[in-house]
């Protein structure tokens, strides 16, 4: 008998498609964002709950970057950097949350989602530095930098610690908790011998400054291939940690196997469960579920749902996996 356990969906613009809206509109009214959210916790009944859209623009788009429209259904991204090189970064003021672009919206919207749904968690989306840096500067230039001027590239990510740090205690103030995303920093794009060099120092001040913030160590969400940083993440101190699907998911879970105080997040593939069919769905929970067998302290995760997903596959998952 395998191990029974629940599967975790993230849910971003599919909120927009479970409301009938497009991304843009969503991202953009506090009203939709709220609506968005709320009709797909009472869809899928998943936790937490992590009001968003396009998360990765929230803090660039707080620094003068600007997010264009991108029609139909795409999801908004920034246009261009303003950024030249990693050295104008430490020219930045950092984030009053307070006024800073959508922040205060988001932190509005999560806080009416904890009030009309006690019963399950709310967690604002907060970025970490390398992402934030990517878009500000542009991933090209930024990786030209890492490569160039690694030292100003490591300063210019601890100076933008600050921000979010400020950022946490504003999430605080309002009762909320924190998810905690930094996939720009994954490897192959870079190395993990950089993600340690330049990235880790940056990451521990922060995932450490959070949970002196918030009185609980915060989840360390990282996308791609995760498993060669593995270790260095652990460093930061974090209690969960997600074995993405673009990596080596049963050498991450079997590295980790025996530190069952650390909650993993195995993934399914976001497309597999956006196009189906069910057979291939039902095929790749199955592959998930030999991975963690008897290996407690483990759920199932979705990664970020693309927006066109049928509500019918997800609950299907969902019931199947809890009947595992």
């Amino acid at each position: 008998m395998m191990r029974r356990m629940d599967l975790s969906p993230s849910v971003y613009e599919h909120a927009a498609a479970v409301i009938g809206r497009t991304p843009w509109e969503v991202s953009r009214d506090p009203e939709l964002l709220f609506a968005g959210h709320a009709a797909a916790y009472r869809l899928y009944r998943h936790t937490p709950i992590m009001p968003g859209i396009d998360i990765y623009n929230l803090e660039a788009e707080a620094y003068g970057a600007k997010v264009e429209n991108p029609g139909g259904t795409g999801i908004p991204a920034i246009s261009k950097p303003i950024c030249r090189s990693a050295a104008d970064l430490l020219e930045l003021e950092p984030l009053n949350p307070r006024i800073a672009g959508r922040i205060p919206m988001v932190i509005q919207v999560a806080t009416r989602l904890a009030k009309a749904f006690p019963e399950t968690q709310v967690r604002v989306p907060v970025s970490g530095p390398f992402s934030i840096a990517s878009n500000l500067v542009g991933f090209e230039t930024l990786l030209c930098d890492v490569a160039a001027q690694p030292d100003v590239v490591a300063a210019a990510l601890m100076h933008l610690v600050r921000g979010q740090l400020a950022f946490t205690e504003e999430i605080r103030e309002h009762g909320l908790d924190i998810a905690f995303f930094e996939s720009a920093a994954c490897p192959p794009l870079l190395s993990p011998a950089n993600f340690r060099r330049l990235e880790l120092p940056a990451l521990k001040a922060l995932l450490g400054g959070m949970a002196e913030i918030l009185g609980h160590p915060v989840p360390c969400i990282i996308g791609g291939d995760t498993a060669p940083i593995l270790d260095a993440m652990l460093e930061t101190g974090t209690s969960y940690v997600v074995a993405p699907y673009e990596t080596n998911q049963e050498v991450f879970v079997r590295k980790i196997w025996d530190r069952t105080d650390i909650r993993i997040r195995v993934n399914t593939g976001s497309e597999i469960i956006s196009r189906g069919p069910w057979e291939a769905i039902q095929a790749d929970a199955d592959r998930i579920l030999r991975i963690v067998a008897g290996r407690p302290n483990v759920c199932m995760g979705t990664g970020a749902l693309p927006y066109e997903t049928p509500p019918e596959n997800v609950l299907r998952l969902m019931d199947y996996v809890r009947e595992r």
